[in-house]
């Protein structure tokens, strides 16, 4: 029987990690609280998977080989056979320690508990448990089975043995290991959401529309897609949650969020999700 890799959460980032351990050769416990966001998530499994057979990079027998590697499940039960658990659930420090004290007590002693966080310090995280030598950050990007990098986030105290096994994962995964310690909104959201936040004030104060900001980001600086445009496709709640962690982090006024950035997540337009954001979907 081939090692067992547990992920908490269905959405997004969940069943996204999910398929490409799975895809790797894991076998996968993916838990959340509702049938039907386990359902949604495997829903965005095989549609991504089926994708790949159309494009012919995967075979239709190995799809449904991979999709067989998944135990989607409401239990907790069936995370004490994991080797390591990737928490993946709301960007929320509460909710994410809950889970983490959960984990440490029915997981065996050894197995490493790792939050696929975007800003939350891994540190916090470790010592809600009583294996803080165990717990570390594994930021994946969205979407997940195609965005190369795994930033790897090491606690105070995580150990060397725990970041050696994450890191031999991550390649096994087919992704590049980067690693940074424990700061607020790490490397990538420290530099990223700045910058989209700073897009949002240029849009807020009337400086530029919306398709001029991003059409300029493009043109000018060769980015893929413009900030707002990535603003909206990372979810306008999960931009202000990061940027309001970095806010409190450092106590800096350089990380306030723009207050157009605060009243659209208030309309409750939080992006590509809900139809929403800076543009409409």
């Amino acid at each position: 029987m081939s090692e067992v890799i547990g992920v908490v959460g269905a959405g997004t980032m969940g069943n996204g990690i999910a398929q490409v351990v799975a895809r790797a050769g894991y076998c996968v416990v993916m838990r959340d609280v509702k049938d039907e966001f386990l359902e949604r998530g495997l829903v965005a499994i095989d549609k991504s998977l089926q994708r790949d057979v159309e494009k012919e990079r995967l075979a239709a027998d190995e799809k449904d080989v991979i999709r067989g590697r998944i135990q989607a499940t409401t239990s907790l039960e069936p995370l004490r056979e994991a080797s390591i658990v990737i928490e993946a659930v709301t960007e929320n420090l509460e909710v994410k320690t809950e889970i983490f004290k959960t984990l440490d007590q029915i997981t065996p002693p050894e197995t490493i508990l790792a939050s696929n966080t975007s800003s939350i310090s891994i540190t916090k995280l470790g010592a809600a448990t009583n294996r803080a030598d165990k717990v570390i950050g594994m930021h994946f990007m969205n979407p997940v089975p195609v965005m190369k990098l795994v930033e790897v986030i090491r606690g105070i105290a995580t150990s060397d043995d725990t970041y050696q096994k994450v890191g031999a994962l991550t390649e096994k995964l087919g992704k590049t290991a980067l690693d940074c310690q424990d700061s607020p909104g790490f490397v990538s959201n420290r530099v990223l959401m700045p910058m989209i936040n700073e897009a949002i004030f240029t849009l807020y104060e009337g400086v530029a529309t919306r398709e001029s900001i991003d059409g300029i980001m493009k043109l000018g600086m060769n980015h893929p897609m413009g900030p707002l445009t990535l603003a909206d496709f990372i979810g306008l709640d999960v931009c202000l949650a990061i940027m309001n962690v970095m806010h409190e982090g450092f106590g800096d006024p350089k990380y306030r969020p723009c207050p157009l950035l605060r009243r659209y997540v208030d309309a409750g337009w939080l992006g590509r999700k809900t139809g929403r954001g800076f543009y409409e979907y």
